[in-house]
């Protein structure tokens, strides 16, 4: 076999994988399971390009952290080989957990448990299965190793796993505003204090990194076509998981009637090894064959989600400043009984309400680790101090916005009321 694999990447060209523990983790099952769960969920009702998948992400954020790494010993800091790959290893690791469309069936398959826990748990089943091998990585995915920029390179508000989303997902859906210049922005990353900072010069690459995030999460991540497809498959698990339960849902796979036959409690699910075995068998391609078969059953809820998800025939969504009343979604839910002659139990299946959030970066006040600036002078400075940009400062507000969603025909009813 040959000492280095190639991977040719439409975002940042030939990436290099080393023989050794870092292939054998790309070659592992679950690693691979990884091609077939999108980047980005849902999006490419919206954005036809954005059928990327995780995997490459993954490649992504490893090619980046090997980018800094060199960057950062080039600059005298000291990092050992096995501190090296094990940063390496660690970013492979940190999407491994994801369920299928990414966060959009994140706590519906698992309920109350983070993609972040079921990662963890895989990583525990590989570094047995690997004898040890990821046990720095782990460690540095955890955030608990001493040398706090090693761990920060893996998780915090600079880190690569964002640095590659952004220009990646910017890629693929053709909005530009994603658009970071990683290559200026990694070489001016230095270490202070064991803390990952950016130098002065760098400034402004950091601005942009944190304009960028706000603008992406506006125009892709919380996209409100987007929202509105992923509204109607949760509302589709959730439906199949009530019919599951009553001994009423047809050609269900094992792996996904395991899921649907969690219940949600006070408790995080535990993280089994049934469940994990469960776990790694479940991508994109199930639940799509899922919800092409429920299609054609017989209970109108689940047939008329599976249906109109599938020929994009997508609620619609009004957003506003105010969180939806209780008086307005049962209206709602009137209105879509009484059009889509349903009990009213069944049409609170086609009304959503909610909020979604976008912090784009977040203060040391907030609890947060800052993106520090390394002045000239040796001082660190969080970036909205050290920013004469304003609009750095307001991006470190959160803000809220609520939504109503509901299939076309209920909406017009309610913009003519």
């Amino acid at each position: 076999m040959s000492a280095v694999k190639l991977f040719n990447d439409p975002v940042h060209g030939f990436i290099e994988v080393p023989q050794g523990p870092i292939r054998q983790l790309i070659d592992h099952q679950w690693l691979q399971r990884l091609r077939r769960v999108s980047q980005l969920g849902l999006s490419s009702f919206v954005y036809p390009g954005a059928v990327h998948s995780r995997f490459s992400h993954t490649l992504g954020a490893y090619h980046l952290t090997g980018q800094a790494l060199n960057t950062l010993r080039a600059k005298g800091i000291a990092i050992s080989d096995e501190e090296y790959e094990a940063a390496r290893l660690a970013i492979l690791l940190h999407d491994i957990g994801h369920a299928p469309f990414s966060h959009a069936l994140e706590h519906l398959l698992v309920p109350g448990i983070h993609h972040e826990q079921v990662g963890r748990a895989l990583m525990t089943r590989l570094n047995a299965e690997m004898q040890g091998a990821l046990s720095l990585a782990i460690r540095l995915f955890d955030g608990t190793y001493p040398r706090r920029f090693l761990c920060q390179l893996i998780s915090s508000q600079l880190d690569m796993d964002r640095m590659d989303y952004l220009v990646r997902d910017s890629f693929f859906t053709g909005v530009q505003e994603g658009i970071v210049g990683t290559e200026r922005l990694i070489k001016t990353l230095n270490v202070a204090d064991e803390q990952l900072v950016v130098e002065q010069k760098g400034i402004y690459s950091a601005e942009k990194f944190v304009v960028a995030r706000r603008l992406m999460y506006w125009q892709v991540y919380l996209h409100k076509t987007a929202l509105a497809a992923e509204c109607m498959l949760m509302g589709i698990m959730k439906r199949a998981r009530v019919l599951y339960r009553q001994g009423d849902l047809p050609h269900t796979g094992p792996a996904l009637a395991f899921f649907l036959g969690l219940t949600a409690g006070e408790q995080p699910t535990p993280l089994t090894d049934e469940l994990i075995h469960h776990f790694v068998q479940m991508d994109d391609a199930d639940i799509l064959y899922h919800i092409k078969q429920w299609q054609h059953v017989s209970d109108p809820v689940l047939s008329g989600l599976c249906s109109g998800l599938l020929a994009r025939r997508l609620f619609k969504i009004r957003l506003q400043h105010m969180p939806v009343s209780v008086q307005q979604h049962d209206y709602a839910v009137s209105l879509a009984a009484h059009q889509m002659e349903l009990a009213t139990e069944a049409a609170a299946y086609f009304v959503v309400s909610d909020k979604i959030s976008n912090l784009a970066y977040a203060r040391r006040v907030q609890q947060k680790e800052p993106i520090l600036i390394l002045m000239k002078d040796g001082r660190l400075k969080d970036l909205a101090e050290a920013s004469d940009l304003p609009m750095i400062s307001s991006i470190a507000e959160t803000v809220n916005k609520y939504y109503l969603c509901a299939p076309a025909g209920v909406m017009t009813l309610l913009d003519k009321a």
